[in-house]
């Protein structure tokens, strides 16, 4: 099966849905992401990258996140908190020729590490991927970001090694990217094992965690 792009269309779980993030979502997504917890070990640029204010951060995210790609807004489903929108994610780096996308660009509030969030938001998009013909799809992280790498090793992906001074941060200094990844028969496995990991949640809807 030759790699198309996958639909557009909301992505909707048992716990959330993904759907496609806009200019009109800058706002929420300033609530739930702008916070020194999720900057501090890489994303975005690091810690130097976070902006303050709704107007900066909607300019920050113009040219942080590939829009050319498939960027998400990711919502919660059910519970005293349904609708909330809790952070973003992206199909990017697409290329239908090699089979290959980048699952990236990721951020919660951290009111909701460490539940259901991320391996169904995982699900979803690397099920949109391989249901659509994608062999590989790169999961990578800042090296220094422990959280964030731990998280990909956890729902089953392979470590493939370190870009050393791949890019620079914000503050000057340079990123070492650690760079993961899923085939397309390592799939199967894979989502049984997030598949898994939902159903731990008994069905209970996600609710926030004091951090």
């Amino acid at each position: 099966m030759n790699a198309q792009r996958p639909s557009s269309a909301t992505l909707r779980g048992r716990f959330v849905q993904l759907q496609r993030l806009g200019s009109a979502a800058m706002p929420e997504l300033y609530r739930a992401i702008a916070k020194p917890a999720v900057f501090a070990h890489g994303y975005g640029g690091g810690p130097s990258a976070l902006r303050t204010d709704v107007d900066r951060f909607t300019t920050w995210a113009d040219t942080y996140f590939q829009w050319e790609g498939m960027p998400y807004a990711v919502r919660l489903l059910g519970g005293p908190n349904d609708g909330d929108l809790v952070g973003t994610t992206t199909l990017g780096d697409i290329d239908l020729a090699n089979e290959s996308a980048h699952l990236g660009w990721t951020a919660y509030d951290p009111r909701v590490w460490g539940t259901a969030v991320n391996a169904e938001t995982k699900l979803l998009l690397l099920g949109a991927a391989f249901d659509n013909g994608f062999g590989r799809v790169k999961i990578q992280a800042d090296a220094i970001n422990d959280r964030s790498r731990a998280a990909i090793l956890g729902i089953g992906a392979t470590f493939e090694g370190v870009h050393r001074r791949d890019r620079p941060r914000a503050d000057g200094s340079w990123r070492d990217t650690a760079v993961y990844s899923i085939l397309r028969e390592e799939w199967p496995t894979v989502r049984d094992g997030l598949q898994a990991r939902l159903d731990a949640f008994q069905g209970r809807s996600v609710s926030y965690r004091s951090r």
